[in-house]
């Protein structure tokens, strides 16, 4: 299943939102080099997360596989990569799927709690997305990146404060396609669920692949942290389809 747009209309232009996303897409074309060449596996083992070198599993400068003949050498940034990590994306399919969520939830998400505290509800989310990663898989030293955690966070979010909010979604059955109306509740939910499943499946795998965990921990934060940054008169405005006048907006934007 995949969400195209959600029937719920916002109040302030998600200025973050689009910040978020332009960030994302420079750093993929100029740091990444569009995911080509060794520029490209190189800034996997600067910038991307890896749990053996932030447990200090791995030493900084040690050289790790990414696969036949690919080779990178750690950049013994440590923690600063759990940030910089949100950033990065393996693949031009990664960054637009991530950026695609963002948009869909993301801007819905700053439109409840204004500017500041979603740019700080999403560095957190991610923050804490990469802690779950770690956490189950310690030793490591497979670079992990992307916006997902993050992003899992806003869509955490999202099922609690508009769980009936209708999302045109493209289900793909065999070679039958169509676009269905869906509640959040029923499009997140059994999306959760399959990380779930997928993250305890892969619970003592070796090697790289999708960081179900780190989806995992980044929807859990968001469903608890969502009520400490909500902007009550912002979700009740979007619900009842009440709009607020021009000062009130700006008022509770930030």
């Amino acid at each position: 299943m995949f969400p195209l747009r959600d029937e719920n209309p916002t109040e302030l232009t998600p200025v973050v939102t689009f910040v978020f996303i332009a960030i994302n897409v420079l750093v993929w074309v100029f740091v990444q080099q569009g995911g080509g060449g060794q520029g490209f596996l190189s800034s996997l083992c600067t910038f991307g997360a890896i749990p053996a070198d932030i447990t200090g599993a791995i030493n900084p400068g040690s050289v790790i596989a990414l696969g036949q003949d690919a080779t990178c050498t750690v950049g013994g940034l440590g923690w600063m990569t759990i940030l910089t990590s949100m950033f990065m994306h393996g693949s031009w399919m990664h960054l637009i799927g991530n950026m695609w969520f963002l948009w869909v939830f993301g801007n819905n998400i700053e439109d409840s709690m204004g500017h500041v505290r979603f740019t700080v509800f999403y560095l957190l989310c991610g923050v804490l997305a990469s802690l779950a990663h770690i956490v189950t898989d310690p030793g490591s030293a497979v670079p992990t990146v992307g916006a997902s955690g993050a992003i899992s966070g806003v869509m955490g979010a999202y099922i609690v404060l508009y769980p009936k909010v209708k999302v045109q979604t493209l289900i793909f059955l065999v070679v039958y396609i169509r676009v269905f109306l869906l509640p959040a509740w029923v499009l997140l939910g059994q999306w959760f669920v399959m990380q779930l499943i997928s993250g305890v499946g892969e619970l003592g795998a070796e090697g790289g692949g999708v960081a179900f965990w780190a989806h995992i921990g980044g929807f859990v934060a968001g469903l608890a942290l969502i009520k400490l940054f909500e902007r009550p008169q912002l979700v009740d405005a979007k619900r009842n389809k009440v709009k607020l006048s021009r000062d009130e907006l700006l008022r509770l934007r930030w």
